[in-house]
Formats: structure tokens, sequence, C-alpha cells
């Protein structure tokens, strides 16, 4: 073989090959690098309109619809007077409706039918708002009537008819369970893809119920009995929390069963970008932008909160349309993740012929 002058062998006249552009974008495509790639703009632009949902909804609320009890004769001066000035700094958005006894108004605030009721007496006006049915509400309606009262010349008595607990006096912490509950809930079943992707679909279904029952009733044990911040309901609260880390979970598992790697892109935006802020959780819904408050209940973030608000603080009127929210939403995973459940990228092979060489270990004892 001959030699150059400095003693390195010559390729003896062999001629390397340079790849085409197909093939180095084949090879590009098969890396690791498309998907680093991908994932840094996706990441950058979930991180604008994770903050962009919450500053939206949040930073200015405006209200649209409020309902309020009305009790006595609202024709008036004094009712006139105060209504008019109501309804003009609140650009109309006091929903009036009229009740034959302040027992019946009552009534409907613990049925969360009104906000506030307004009882219409000869020389001044009682204005009972509701915390607990809505903290953002209620102190809109309160730094309002006050203003009003001044400028109309019209007495007005301020109550709170159904206060917050003294452990949560802004109503901020049902949100954050709720937010704890929906995020660990999908975290949870990105973890099983991971780190038990040879679980057959039957066992995958039994963890995610385990970890949702031990989890909530983590939640519920460290908010209530350690922190004293909320006194729960205890086993209401625990499993309408479970139900929801159960739903969070399934949920992302149908997106992996339809998208693969790509299921967390869709699952953040249902439950975190899009539910969580039209949730109601931090701002009360007849705050929110119209369309995101009607979403938001139909959401698991929404019926999360409505539910567990409901128990906590109008025990006796509990409502079923939630929970059907819930049912709902697990149902329809479930559904999908079971009729397509070869897609799931965590599957165990049918075929053992195949096992050594496709799927090693993953065709065993529970394969499906």
């Amino acid at each position: 073989m001959d030699a150059d002058h400095e003693g390195h062998p010559r390729s003896g006249g062999a001629h390397v090959r340079h790849r085409t552009m197909g093939e180095r974008w084949s090879a590009f495509t098969s890396s690791p690098f498309l998907p680093a790639i991908v994932l840094t703009f996706i990441l950058a632009a979930a991180a604008g309109l994770f903050a962009g949902s919450y500053t939206y909804n949040m930073a200015n609320p405006t209200p649209h619809r409020i309902p309020a009890a009305t009790v006595g004769p609202t024709g008036t001066a004094t009712a006139t007077a105060f209504v008019n000035g109501m309804e003009k700094a609140l650009n109309g958005s006091l929903e009036l409706r009229r009740y034959p006894s302040d027992a019946a108004a009552r009534r409907a605030v613990e049925e969360q039918e009104v906000f506030a009721i307004l009882t219409f007496r000869k020389d001044l006006v009682d204005f009972a708002v509701a915390s607990a049915a809505g903290a953002s509400v209620a102190q809109l309606l309160t730094e309002t009537a006050l203003p009003v009262a001044k400028a109309t010349g019209v007495p007005v008595r301020i109550s709170d008819v159904k206060p917050l607990q003294k452990g949560d006096p802004r109503g901020l912490a049902l949100f954050y369970v709720s937010l704890a509950a929906v995020v660990i809930g999908f975290i949870g079943a990105i973890q099983l893809s991971i780190h038990a992707a040879g679980l057959n679909r039957w066992a995958r279904i039994a963890f995610t119920v385990a970890y949702s029952l031990l989890g909530a009733f983590t939640i519920v044990s460290v908010v209530d009995w350690w922190l004293g911040a909320l006194i729960m309901p205890f086993v209401e609260s625990w499993l309408i929390l479970a139900f929801t880390m159960f739903t969070s979970g399934m949920v992302f598992t149908m997106f992996n069963t339809l998208m693969g790697r790509w299921a967390m892109l869709p699952t953040w935006v249902l439950l975190v970008m899009l539910g969580n802020p039209s949730s109601g959780g931090a701002v009360s819904w007849p705050l929110l932008p119209s369309a995101l408050g009607h979403i938001g209940r139909w959401l698991p973030p929404g019926a999360s909160i409505n539910a567990n608000h409901t128990a906590v603080y109008f025990g006796n009127a509990q409502h079923a349309f939630p929970f059907a929210v819930l049912a709902g939403w697990a149902f329809a995973s479930l559904a999908v993740f079971l009729s397509w459940r070869r897609r799931h990228p965590g599957r165990r092979e049918h075929n053992p012929a195949h096992a050594g060489t496709d799927r090693g270990a993953g065709a065993g004892p529970g394969a499906e």
C-alpha cells in the first residue's frame, strides 16, 4: 500500500460518497434532534399562552351577569334610586330576581342561584352578599354598593350571609386543591407510561385508580387535618378529588393512545391552559369572559371545583351536573383507550412469536 510523505497509508483511490439532501433529511427526522427542536418551540409558545390565558381571565375581571335576589317593594324611591345606581355602576350586569320572603331568598343562595340579596326596607337597603358563593363577586358588589349608596343618598347595610372559612379568606384554597388533583392526575399517567410501560390495559387503569385514591386522600389530609386551612367533608371531598385525578389521568391516557409522544400538548391545553383559568376557582364565573365562563363548567377542572365548592360550603344542595361532567370525560377517555389500546405506546404484544424480537419482555403473563 502506498504511503504519503508523512507515512500515512493512502486510500488506494477509494471514492468517499457524500450523502444526498434526502438522506440527510431522513437521518435528521429519525434522530432525537427533530422532536427536541419541535418541543423547544412548543414550550416557548406554551409559556406565553399559559401566562396569557391566566392574565386575560384574571387581570381585569368584568361582570357579565350577576344574579341577585330582591325582597320587598321595588317601586319605592329608595329602591329605585339604589337599583338604578347599581345597574349603572355595573353596566347593567346585575340580574334581579324577585323572591317573596327572606327565607326564599336564603334558599336561593344555598342553591347557588343568586350571589346576593337586596332587601328593600322603608328607609334603607339591606345588601347581603355571599362570599362563599363567589369571593370575587362579593368583593365587587361590596365595593360598588358603598359609593352608589353615597352618591344616591340611600342608606345601605352590608352583611355576609355565607362567609368563607377563616383559613381561606380569599376563597382560593379549593382552586389550588383542585389544581393539584388535576396536575398530579395526568402527571401520574405520564409516569406510568414511562416507568411502567409494560402494564396491560386493566393494570394501567387499576393503578390509575390506586394513585388517584391515595393522592386525593393525601391532599384532603394535608389541607384539612394538617394545615387546618379548610374544614372539608372528608369522604365526599376525598372521592371528588380522586374522581378528578382519575379523569385527568385517563384524559392523558386517551391522548397518548391517539397521539403518542405528543399527548402532553392537548392534555396541557385542555386541562391547564383552558380548564383552570375558566374553572371559576380563582375568579367566579360571572366575572369571566362569557364564553369561557360557560366552557369552564364542561371541563374537568371546573367540574371538580364546582363539586368540591358545593360540598364544602353548600353541602345540602349538591348538584349532579359536575359529577356527570367528570364521568363523561372519564368514560370517553376509557372508551378511546380500550378501543384503540393497540396504538398506545405502552401496549403489550399479542403474538408470542414476535415477543423475542419485537418487545422482548413485553409479552408475558397479563399481556393483552
